[in-house]
């Protein structure tokens, strides 16, 4: 089965109605399904086959939608990377990939002609000189196996070099599938609002999105100012903003009290570790309209999810969690020698289903230390709690051992992030004669007063001893990739010396 196939039934029903729209653009169900067709066309007369690589390297705007899924459509792999990676970057990924086809900003032609392997055989193309093709009529999409690729989904390169997750037409219906029955229950009504790139988990939840006949609005705008997007959400009623990051809704909080936003019943985030006070502020601020999921690029949006309700009322240990194991998932807790290990005891998270990538884009090294026994080893650690919740602790390298004793950065950070002079907060290990390694802080401060002894007595009123902080460096902000996501590598080699 194509995934594009799962637009189908929404295209007979609401074929008149809105699909896409962006600024005063927009096209209907109909029109957005023969434009794929048209770019399909396209494709092949630009010599792309099934099977072939599209590199989008691409901001947020009306094309966005037609490119990624008219792409799986015509049976080709779409790789679709975040528009505020450098070109440089890109040209390691499109060297990866070895696209035939790379569209991108005016804006990096010429790094990006200038960066690629000379022996990639691509055609590169300003997406400002190219405008979308008529629809035509649509015929039926192509026809594919379900392993077949269609998505490369390249990992943010935390640890090293970017790998390239690599998702069949299998994967993403379940992952769509599964939203659907456990994540979050698109109407034909809703309007949704994408806020975060396409590349990445907003292009994922176009898909559920558009398969009930929701209209999908484009969030166009260079950098996330929550202000601008409730004017939307109050201008055009939206109902539903995917994705968001936890730091967004931290952003969310520090806005203005507004009281046109009612028409907002569900926001999807995830990505990370939202810290409990964050959590509970903004339920108490907008009520039990967050939903938040567990999952990464190999298993997309689909390991495990706390759905709107069970945030209202919740205790600690349940809004702390990620939620309830996903339809269609498996997850086991396994130590170092991939033995399960006993309820509530911590371990690796890993999982088997569907959903899970086919593996990593010709590394079949990389490919076979993830998905050993049959499972895919996240990296991450974690438990089940007493409710058969999945509590995620933290990423395993990023674990500090100090003294023999494992200490999860999470629970340091989210310790002091409950500090009311505190906005940001990010915890990791710095190499210690003595014990091997010792906890430093590194933290974005509201109150300018605040400084290292009072949060040494904030932690030592919280905390066991052992988990203290050494070292606490106050900083203007965090260091961040391309997804938002705060890169404890970096600091540690910053602050090492």
């Amino acid at each position: 089965m194509n995934v594009y196939s799962m637009l189908a039934d929404a295209v007979r029903r609401r074929a008149n109605e809105t699909a896409v729209s962006w600024g005063s653009r927009r096209q209907s169900y109909r029109d957005f399904d023969g434009t794929c067709a048209a770019l399909g066309a396209w494709f092949a007369a630009m010599g792309c086959s099934r099977g072939d690589r599209v590199l989008l390297f691409i901001r947020n705007g009306f094309e966005f939608p037609a490119l990624l899924l008219a792409t799986m459509r015509a049976g080709l792999v779409v790789v679709p990377v975040n528009a505020k990676l450098h070109p440089r970057e890109v040209a390691w990924i499109a060297g990866d990939a070895e696209p035939k086809l790379i569209i991108a900003h005016a804006e990096h032609m010429e790094e990006l002609r200038t960066s690629l392997p000379p022996s990639l055989d691509a055609e590169l193309l300003a997406i400002e000189e190219y405008e979308l093709p008529a629809p035509v009529d649509a015929d039926h999409p192509a026809e594919v196996d379900p392993d077949d690729p269609a998505w490369i989904s390249y990992t943010s390169g935390t640890t090293g070099k970017p790998k390239g997750a690599t998702l069949t037409h299998r994967n993403i219906v379940a992952s769509a599938v599964n939203c659907l029955a456990d994540v979050f229950d698109f109407r034909e009504s809703d309007r949704v609002l994408h806020v975060a790139p396409l590349s990445h988990g907003s292009g994922i939840y176009l898909i559920p999105s558009l398969a009930r006949g929701a209209e999908n609005i484009i969030y166009d705008r260079p950098s996330f100012r929550p202000d601008e997007v409730f004017d939307r959400v109050a201008e055009l009623s939206i109902s539903v903003v995917a994705f968001v990051a936890p730091t967004m809704i931290v952003r969310f909080l520090e806005a203005p009290p507004r009281s046109d936003i009612g028409s907002l019943r569900g926001v999807i985030y995830g990505g990370a570790n939202i810290h409990l006070e964050h959590i509970r502020a903004a339920v108490a601020r907008f009520g039990p309209i967050f939903h938040q999921l567990y999952g990464q690029g190999e298993a997309p949006m689909t390991i495990s999810y706390l759905p709107g309700a069970a945030h209202l009322g919740a205790d600690d240990e349940t809004l702390v969690s990620a939620g309830y194991i996903r339809s269609g998932v498996e997850v086991r807790i396994l130590d170092e020698n991939d033995n399960e290990v006993p309820a509530g005891e911590d371990g690796e998270i890993c999982v088997r289903g569907e959903v899970v990538m086919k593996g990593y884009w010709r590394n079949p090294e990389a490919t076979a230390k993830a998905l050993r026994g049959g499972w895919l080893h996240t990296g991450d650690i974690g438990r089940f709690d007493a409710g058969g919740r999945l509590r995620v602790l933290d990423r395993r390298h990023d674990t500090i051992i100090s003294g023999a004793s494992n200490i999860y950065p999470k629970e340091i950070e989210d310790v002091i992030a409950a500090h009311p002079g505190v906005r940001e907060v990010i915890a990791f290990g710095l190499p210690d004669a003595e014990w091997g390694e010792s906890v430093c802080v590194a933290v974005v401060a509201d109150d300018p007063a605040l400084d290292e002894p009072a949060v040494l007595a904030f932690c030592k009123a919280n905390l066991a001893s052992f988990k203290k902080p050494k070292r606490v460096v106050f900083m203007d902000e965090l260091p961040k990739n391309a997804y938002g996501k705060v890169l404890r590598r970096d600091l540690r080699e910053l602050l090492r010396g």
